[in-house]
């Protein structure tokens, strides 16, 4: 008879196992694990610099547990990893450069106190799902946000964070997004005219900014839309294909706003300025029809595939 193969340890899930204390580097010599599971314990601490020794690892699930310090950069060394989930902890501080840069598909990083201002290689992420929420970044929404190559990006959540500016003219890009976030922030200016592009938006929510203009019919007229909220903003009206949303059986919620003859609105004293007013937020003239998943900047054309 032939020897006996050793055991490989494909995968651990020890999720929702009551475990706690630090993560051993000893980890690391299951170098043939694909998915390393640990999500809702009471793990803290570090992840462990040789988890980079993980080279068969695809999924990376350390959310609800305690871990703290900078963002474990390690983690952007494993190879092969396309799944990282390091929501519901205690990490803080700015994210690296190098973050949507990789091959990751799917980004997690909500709920904790990562801050600073969003790196621009945004605009170089594969991954189809990103949810930023709840967390501390500031400055604007990075430009490069609209200039994806390749994009496959489905959702994308900045929900709750410090974020300020315009949403960038770009947005028109990622054609098949479904779910798109900016709620909670101090987003100003008027909607970019490309997002009428976003035919497969299925729940968009622009609440508790400070947006304003009139909310238009690109808007409201997304085919697949479900649900769509502009409540706590500064709008001053909306169109006619906006008010047909009841009958397509849509949520809509434009409470709070500044719009003359509807209910729930803002008072008229706080609607007598509008906040960022003097916003220079650049817009593409809605020539039509407008060119989808490409948006000319100047003499640049960029597409979604990245060709001229």
């Amino acid at each position: 008879m032939g020897a006996t193969p050793n055991p490989v340890v494909a995968g651990i899930d020890l999720n929702h196992a009551n475990l706690q204390g630090t993560l051993v580097k000893e980890l690391s010599l299951l170098t043939d694990i694909s998915l390393l599971h640990l999500n809702t314990n009471r793990f803290s601490g570090s992840v462990p610099e040789t988890f980079k020794d993980l080279t068969s690892l695809l999924e990376l699930d350390l959310s609800n547990n305690q871990f703290s310090g900078s963002f474990p950069s390690v983690t952007l060394d494993i190879p092969n990893l396309i799944y990282l989930d390091l929501r519901f902890n205690k990490f803080s501080g700015p994210i690296p450069e190098n973050l949507f840069i990789g091959r990751l598909d799917a980004i997690f990083l909500n709920n904790n106190e990562f801050d600073g201002e969003l790196p621009q290689s945004l605009g170089n992420s594969q991954a189809s799902v990103i949810n930023l929420a709840n967390n501390k970044f500031s400055g604007d929404i990075p430009f490069s946000f609209g200039f994806m190559s390749g994009s496959k990006l489905k959702e994308i959540l900045f929900l709750n964070n410090q974020l300020t500016g315009c949403i960038p003219e770009g947005v028109g890009i990622f054609t098949d997004i479904q779910v798109l976030d900016v709620s909670f922030n101090t987003l100003m200016g008027h909607l970019p005219d490309t997002i009428s592009c976003l035919q497969d938006m299925e729940v968009l929510n622009l609440g508790h900014n400070k947006l304003s203009g009139v909310l238009p019919d690109l808007v409201c007229s997304l085919k697949s839309l479900m649900n769509l909220t502009v409540a706590y903003n500064f709008f001053s009206g909306f169109s006619q294909e906006c008010s047909k949303l009841f009958y397509r059986n849509v949520g809509f919620d434009f409470s709070l706003n500044c719009i003359p003859g509807k209910y729930m609105q803002r008072p008229q004293p706080e609607c007598s300025v509008i906040p960022g007013g003097g916003l220079n937020c650049l817009r593409i003239p809605a020539a039509r029809p407008l060119v989808c998943g490409a948006v000319s900047i100047g003499s640049e054309n960029v597409t979604s595939s990245g060709s001229p």
